[in-house]
């Protein structure tokens, strides 16, 4: 009996409390949807943060957080102590996309910007970093003036060049841990535009994975296309290299270790009758264990210099494997820290709308705050932002939701902003009362 009515109490104040949450944040959000469609509006590119990192700065300030500006580039560190308790980092990501917008939404961007090699390309928030920057805001913002719900230290960030896979390895590089401080905890969500606002979805364990780019130059022996046994073809030599290296992970990796080798640029020749003299590649290597990822890059240069050898390549001009400086470590979301924050969702927003979901092979750089000497536990989790009478008529029309990375990717901001906040909040005071 008393179990049951200790539940009950129990209940009863978790509803007030969320009512209470929800009225606050609420009042919030006409400022915060105009501070989203500002930054929808005004993207930059990756490393290119400028006006946006200045932005976050300043409401950062005003909210009382102690900031450092220009961290590892165009980053952001505001630090905000509350007594005695764990320290929390909150990261949200930045930089936008080069990609040509035309979702048709009035607030749609139309900048145009050089990136770091000096290009001019469109720009569009078309991962959702908008809204990671929005709720990032209304969470200090709750977070500042409900000190009495939480103890502790938050570090929250603002990190640059995510979908460079370089801006975590930018901050932590400058210091981040050791000049201010190693967190206890690291929190970050991602928008998921195939899920109704909201929907919660987590994933324990692996999430996303190990991401390396990478290219090789086949050389051969240029000549006439008529007088091929005059030659040493790199087109045939690409082509039986492609066919090798399908056996990688057929053959070589355990079926139960995820891995993925994609080909998805291949550069040669001017003309029909002409055989070039080489023949440039480039892919991408996705895995999640360490131990496979150095498999397949062993695996690739080998594959590579038995086809040299089987052309009768010399051995000055046997292909050598480069990484492009963008690696991006595998997500791996600490399977405690996982289940503490998700069962409080479960209480706070209702099972119905927790969903575990697959890992997936795509990237994201934030796992590399975990990959450190100090094994931070680490936890992202993605959250619905697809208007649900959107969501419903693509789903009986069975039409497919614009994805991320799409020039019609839009969330429905306000509804998503709320989401947002609301479980970041929820997660920091599961995990600082």
């Amino acid at each position: 009996m008393f179990k049951k009515i200790f539940l009950i109490i129990t209940l009863g104040l978790s509803i007030t409390f969320y009512a209470q949450n929800k009225d606050d944040i609420s009042k919030s959000l006409p400022e915060l949807t105009k501070i989203y469609k500002h930054i929808h509006q005004n993207p930059e590119l990756s490393f290119m943060e400028f006006n946006t990192s200045k932005l976050l700065a300043k409401k950062m300030r005003s909210f009382g957080f102690k900031v450092t500006e220009k961290f590892g580039g165009t980053g952001v560190v505001a630090i905000l102590k509350n007594g005695k308790g764990p320290k929390i980092l909150i990261r949200t990501d930045m930089d936008a996309l080069p990609i040509l917008e035309k979702t048709g939404v009035p607030f749609a961007s139309k900048v145009r910007q050089k990136d770091v090699e000096g290009i001019e390309q469109p720009v569009m928030h078309a991962c959702g970093h908008d809204i990671h920057m929005t709720v990032w805001l209304g969470t200090a913002k709750y977070l500042s003036t409900h000190k009495n719900e939480w103890h502790g230290s938050l570090m929250m960030i603002g990190q640059p060049a995510e979908e460079r896979g370089g801006g975590s390895d930018a901050m932590l590089k400058a210091g981040l841990y050791q000049k201010f401080f190693v967190p206890d905890y690291a929190l970050a969500f991602h928008v998921r535009s195939n899920l109704p606002v909201g929907k919660i979805a987590y994933c324990p364990g692996y999430a996303m994975a190990n991401v390396d780019m990478a290219q090789i130059t086949l050389k051969g022996r240029g000549g006439h296309g008529a007088y091929p046994h005059k030659t040493i073809d790199p087109i045939a030599m690409s082509a039986q290299y492609i066919s090798d290296i399908q056996n990688i992970v057929s053959r070589e990796i355990s079926p139960t270790d995820p891995a993925v080798v994609t080909v998805g640029s291949i550069h040669g020749g001017t003309k029909g009758n002409i055989i070039p003299s080489e023949v440039k590649l480039e892919f991408t290597i996705r895995s999640y264990k360490d131990a496979v990822r150095d498999h397949l890059i062993e695996a690739l240069q080998r594959k590579a210099n038995a086809v040299a050898l089987s052309f009768n390549v010399p051995k000055k001009d046997y292909p050598v494997l480069k990484l492009k400086d963008t690696y991006t470590p595998a997500l791996y979301n600490n399977p405690a820290l996982v289940s503490r924050v998700v069962n409080n969702f479960r209480n706070y927003f209702g099972k119905e709308n927790i969903i575990k979901v697959d890992p997936v092979m795509g990237g994201e750089d934030f796992g590399r705050y975990g990959k450190t000497k100090e094994q931070v536990p680490i936890f992202m989790y993605f959250v619905g932002i697809v208007n649900q009478e959107k969501y419903d008529r693509f789903q009986k029309e069975h039409k497919i939701l614009p994805s991320l990375h799409s020039d019609k990717m839009i969330p429905d901001p306000t509804p998503s902003i709320f989401m947002g906040i609301s479980a970041m909040t929820n997660a920091v005071e599961t995990l600082a009362k």
